[in-house]
């Protein structure tokens, strides 16, 4: 409910700017909290550690999660640069959803990357990304037979597209965007039809579904959910989680590939990513002697929160915040831990991305 003079909030999934003011986009776009019984039963750190913060239906995949029944799980990304944290912590999600019995429909999205995104100037060089983060992809543990390249579906998908075009009016997508170009236009159906596409009878057929999706990205999921109710085909209503972003390495912004300061990338090196994580913002005070003094700010520090994203033993993780806030972990000290603890994960992945090259071409361009 907006009151007064007031504005709506209108949320920009193509913008670059983080989200603060959330209970004020739970109530007006009718998202509920992620309930802390879910947290603990999920059994998973993402979870466990407040990453998953909304969601909308999420409790149609909660009883098939319990019954131990199939459920579709959809996402991807625009292949519109490189891999970074932010992204590893999706697929990281992504497969925590396919140990309970999810289906993983993971879409490297090219035709999205060169029609929003402009500094993707060619469909070749969108595809040329779309072979980097498929092989990140692979490396982290999806399969192949769980990622699918838009450029590259099945007819069928593309002619579903069309289905969904027809449903809307421009002034039913002013309403959801506010102003868009004809080529975000065009990727919203898809992006639509990538949602909706695996519950068609050649498919999956009628299945509870989800979509992991950063807040942002919320106009997608009140568009699709809205289409999916116009169309001649018998549908489960969507579900989605919504999870908060790692944030940039400078304070106020996303991590983010276009923003190459902002992010350490799959494919950096480790000297790279130690020299980042020195560069980064910190909660630390402005001295040693005032830091033990009245403690840091691990809420706010960026090295910190590489750590509650993708460090597994979440005891440790708690320990890092707790001896932060006391003033007994410096923060010269905490991002010698985090810069060893990033070297080695990407000197280990570095290896399993070259390893999947070829398997990422053939995705993206085809069996040779």
């Amino acid at each position: 409910m907006v009151c007064g003079d007031e504005k709506p909030m209108v949320l920009d999934p193509w913008g670059s700017e983080e989200i603060k003011d959330y209970k004020k986009l739970f109530s007006e776009f009718g998202l509920k909290e992620f309930p802390e019984k879910w947290k603990r039963e999920l059994r998973h750190y993402l979870f466990e550690r407040g990453i998953a913060i909304a969601h909308r239906d999420f409790d149609k995949i909660m009883e098939r999660i319990r019954n131990k029944e199939e459920f579709i799980v959809m996402t991807g990304i625009a292949s519109s640069g490189r891999l970074h944290l932010g992204h590893k912590m999706v697929v990281d999600l992504v497969l925590a959803l396919k140990k309970l019995n999810g289906k993983i429909f993971f879409c490297i999205a090219d035709i999205d990357a060169y029609t929003t995104r402009e500094k993707i100037r060619t469909m070749k060089e969108a595809k040329e990304f779309a072979v980097e983060n498929a092989a990140n992809a692979l490396a982290l543990g999806l399969r192949k037979k769980d990622i699918y390249v838009q450029s590259r579906k099945e007819a069928r998908y593309y002619e579903f597209a069309f289905e969904i075009a027809k449903k809307f009016t421009f002034a039913e997508l002013k309403a959801i965007y506010g102003e868009l170009s004809p080529g975000k236009l065009a990727a919203n159906f898809l992006q639509y039809a990538d949602i909706l596409h695996a519950q068609l009878p050649e498919y999956c057929g009628k299945m509870p579904s989800v979509t992991p999706v950063a807040l942002e990205q919320d106009p997608h999921m009140r568009a699709v959910r809205d289409v999916a109710r116009k169309l001649a085909y018998d549908f489960c209503l969507p579900s989605s989680i919504y999870i908060v972003h790692q944030s940039g390495l400078r304070e106020g912004e996303k991590m983010s590939s276009s923003k190459p300061e902002t992010a350490i990338f799959l494919t950096d090196s480790p000297e790279e990513a130690r020299k980042k994580v020195f560069r980064a913002f910190t909660g630390g005070g402005g001295t040693v002697e005032e830091h033990r003094r009245f403690g840091g700010k691990p809420e706010i520090c960026k090295v910190y929160e590489i750590f509650k994203y993708h460090y597994p033993n979440t005891k440790f993780v708690k320990e890092i915040y707790e001896l932060c806030r006391k003033g007994e972990l410096i923060c010269g000290d905490c991002k010698k831990m985090c810069a060893e603890f990033l070297a080695k994960f990407l000197e280990k992945h570095r290896k399993k991305f070259e390893k999947n090259l070829k398997k990422a071409e053939r995705i993206v361009h085809g069996e040779a």
